[in-house]
């Protein structure tokens, strides 16, 4: 009995020792980074935080003070860099909010690797924030863009990319664990969307940015950008965005424009879309094959149009069609002949279904990716043509 007590004693005074929040940090204590810039400096590296404001964020905040502060330090590697931030933070660097991280376009061009080293190694990063690529712009101004409705600037690049890639379909969102899984893929090139802003990036920066309906400067993403490496290589504009995304099964739902044969446009919203990619070796040539599926309704009708004619129908599925495999044509044909660099992943589909032709081509894959041939088939299906039939234009002219 005794005996038992006594471990009963011992048991109680360790579990005692070891409980409790013994690596704990205040909140108080924290500056939350809500958004990282990576430029080229002289001396190597400029990093960008963008640190939260909670006075200002919080439900009752003042109003007149920025939401967030950027800080800047420039170091020969992405660690010190980081670390001299800490002369003029009041708190220590917390990352594990991270919502973008933004590369400058200059440092895109001379390559990044360093920075993808750096933030894969971060214990406190968690790998769920996007990345992009500033267009023309530096990282440090992009992030210093104050912006409305979300008052986090961060929080306005990570939401706002997401809902483009849903309903728009020229961007897309790329987390850290795809960019580094593309970079050692043996047959596929990355991409990463581009973003950029329009105005003074000086008025920018001020709290008046956001104090009136129509801001002098907004953000907005402009396409993907096409990375050989780890380096930029060139862009896709937006109907080869869409594209790219297209062969890659990406896309969730955007809009196709048709011309109607009596003049005036309709527009197909697409609702659901499917890409089924098959690689291929034809008298010792490697091909691909690219079979898009594509469902829709009508969301938009500016000409003359029976809908109720199946004939009528047929015509713009058809023309539906042509539209999207022009636009992959366009993406492959400038991707081939101008960057000349994979970034479609069709090296990926040969290795899985030919695995020894590829290791005879791998070595060589950019030149064999320059002339390859890639069929595609692409159908469309209209499945409404929505609450009314034809357009009220055409009773409004009668």
């Amino acid at each position: 009995m005794k005996r038992t007590f006594l471990l009963f004693v011992i048991l109680s005074i360790f579990l005692s020792l070891i409980t409790g929040c013994w690596n704990r940090r205040e909140l108080n204590e924290l500056a939350i980074v809500s958004g990282m810039g990576f430029d080229r400096s002289e001396n190597g590296y400029l990093v960008s935080l963008q640190i939260i404001n909670p006075r200002e964020t919080a439900a009752k905040g003042e109003g007149y003070d920025s939401p967030v502060t950027t800080y800047q330090a420039t170091g020969e590697t992405v660690i010190k860099a980081v670390r001299k931030i800490t002369k003029e933070l009041p708190r220590r660097a917390y990352f594990s909010h991270l919502r973008i991280v933004i590369i400058g376009n200059k440092l895109a061009e001379e390559g990044f690797i360093d920075v993808l080293d750096f933030l894969s190694r971060n214990h406190e990063l968690r790998t769920d924030f996007y990345m992009a690529i500033s267009k023309g712009e530096s990282a440090k101004d992009v992030l210093a863009t104050l912006t409305s409705i979300e008052k986090i600037p961060a929080n306005k690049l990570y939401q706002a990319l997401e809902v483009s890639e849903k309903a728009w379909a020229a961007t897309g969102t790329i987390q850290l664990d795809e960019l580094i899984s593309d970079l050692i893929s043996e047959g596929k090139h990355p991409v990463l969307t581009g973003v950029s802003f329009q105005g003074d990036p000086q008025k920018g920066k001020t709290t008046q940015n956001v104090l009136t309906t129509d801001e002098p400067v907004t953000l907005q993403y402009l396409g993907l950008s096409v990375l050989k490496n780890d380096k930029l290589i060139g862009w896709l504009n937006e109907d080869e965005s869409k594209g790219y995304n297209y062969s890659q099964g990406t896309v969730q739902s955007t809009v196709i424009n048709v011309p109607c044969s009596k003049g005036g446009d309709l527009g197909i919203e697409v609702t659901e879309a499917n890409t089924k990619t098959e690689g291929k070796v034809e008298n010792g040539k490697p091909k691909i094959e690219l079979e898009i599926k594509v469902e829709g309704s009508i969301g938009d009708v500016e000409c003359k149009v029976d809908l109720s004619n199946t004939q009528e129908i047929y015509k713009i599925e058809q023309k539906a069609q042509q539209s999207i495999k022009n636009k992959i044509e366009q993406a492959i044909h400038k991707v081939q002949k101008q960057y000349k660099a994979d970034i479609f992943g069709f090296g990926e589909a040969i290795r899985r279904s030919a695995p020894k032709t590829w290791k005879q081509i791998k070595d060589n894959w950019d030149s064999e990716f320059e002339d390859l041939t890639v069929d595609i088939a692409v159908e469309v299906r209209i499945r409404q043509v929505g609450t009314i039939g034809d357009s009220i234009l055409k009773d409004f002219e009668e």
